[in-house]
């Protein structure tokens, strides 16, 4: 038998870490649910009421999102009322979601180290990252982003160009230009749509990939530092200590510890 390694809960839903078993089942039960498989290239979607019973033992995050966590953030995709939101069962997955699903796993282990916000940040970025990349496909631009708070194509722009480079460098005020807004129009605007302010926004992208690349590279601190924009490794190390309340040393030392298997090569050096 499988066991249940972390779970979250919060207006979002239930966030489940699994470690499954052979023919073991995910159900579906009132709410809808997305499955990220550890080592798998695709992404599976149930609706209410349906299954997914395990081919291989692997481990498993689920999301088992609350109807009205969907519909408030995109209200013409989920409707309150329909029962089969998801019309695929299964989609390919990207190279963000992937990050996305590796870089939440890592933090759901570290429990202790996770920020309610940074929580909702990271599910909020996947869900917005799942309506871009398997809906926005299959539906009219216009109608699918209608009532949705990130209904202002200049916003979902500018998100898409944070998420290209994260790096502490980036000005904020040359991308409200990009965008074709003015600094004070484009804060206001920004803060609407995401709940946060760009700066914070672009934090939060930081150190997700910070995340990323301490639990899963093998780059030196320096390195992952210089790649997201920092003069020194001293002042990323400042940085990240204040956003996740430990050093980067210190988280990634907890993550490999966490995520080791007997099969796991040997963590890299602290460096």
């Amino acid at each position: 038998m499988g066991r249940t390694l972390r779970l979250c809960e919060g207006r979002f839903g239930r966030l489940v870490l699994d470690e499954l078993a052979a023919q073991e089942r995910i159900e579906a039960q009132s709410d809808p649910a997305i499955v990220l498989q550890q080592r798998s290239d695709g992404v599976l979607f149930l609706n209410p009421g349906e299954v997914h019973v395990s081919p291989a033992a692997t481990r498993v995050l689920t999301l088992h999102a609350a109807r009205e966590w969907l519909h408030s953030g995109f209200p013409a995709v989920f409707d309150a009322s329909d029962a089969r939101p998801f019309s695929e069962a299964v989609e390919a997955i990207t190279p963000r979601i992937r990050q996305l699903a590796d870089t939440l796993a890592v933090e759901v282990l570290n429990d202790r180290f996770l920020t309610p916000e940074r929580l909702e940040f990271m599910l909020q970025e996947l869900l917005l990252s799942i309506v871009e990349t398997y809906l926005a496909r299959r539906r009219a631009s216009s109608p699918l982003w209608r009532g949705s708070r990130f209904e202002d194509s200049r916003i979902r722009r500018a998100i898409a160009l944070l998420r290209a480079r994260p790096n502490k460098e980036l000005s904020i005020d040359a991308l409200a230009s990009q965008v074709g807004l003015s600094r004070s129009r484009f804060y206001d605007l920004f803060q609407l749509c995401t709940g946060f302010s760009p700066r914070a926004y672009l934090d939060m992208l930081c150190v997700e990939t910070a995340i990323a690349r301490l639990s899963y590279g093998r780059g030196k601190i320096a390195e992952v530092a210089a790649e997201l924009g920092f003069s020194a490794q001293s002042n990323f190390t400042r940085f990240f200590l204040n956003q996740v309340g430990v050093p980067p040393s210190e988280y990634r030392r907890a993550a490999n510890g966490q995520r080791s298997e007997p099969s796991d090569p040997k963590p890299p050096t602290d460096q």
